[in-house]
């Protein structure tokens, strides 16, 4: 099956889950519990700030690998079982999310000995992103 990638389209994801992160992560909603889960400390986070472009590059590159991905799936499942785009992007975001995002983290959270409450963080982010990327998929 050709798959046409729009790299737009893909762009667009990226951003979106981007932007997702820095809401999520951002003292607003989730920030401040992560940190303290984490062990981190707003000094810390200063100090780590030299770095930041470094990891939001790489971090970015990450989303644009997940989100060509996605982007195959949804139109894979578009194609296969007659979807339209947004249900394909959704429905894809969120089986992608239970069936390897959310066990992974999970194991990480038992072997890793990482509580709970991080895991739930961390990984509604991830289906926040996903189901983002999703609608992205969905329109455009």
């Amino acid at each position: 099956m050709n798959i046409e990638v729009n790299l737009f389209t893909l762009l667009a994801a990226v951003v979106a889950s981007m932007l997702i992160g820095y809401l999520w992560y951002s003292p607003m909603l989730f920030g401040k519990p992560w940190m303290k889960l984490m062990g981190i400390s707003k000094e810390d986070m200063k100090g780590a700030k030299k770095g930041m472009t470094k990891m939001y590059t790489l971090s970015a590159v990450a989303a644009f690998v997940t989100a060509y991905v996605l982007f195959h799936v949804s139109v894979m499942s578009q194609k296969s079982f007659g979807y339209s785009p947004l249900d394909a992007g959704l429905s894809s975001a969120f089986w992608v999310w239970l069936g390897f995002v959310a066990p992974v983290q999970f194991t990480d959270v038992l072997f890793g000995g990482k509580k709970f409450h991080l895991f739930a963080i961390n990984t509604g982010y991830q289906l926040a992103s996903l189901l983002v990327m999703g609608v992205v998929f969905g329109l455009l």
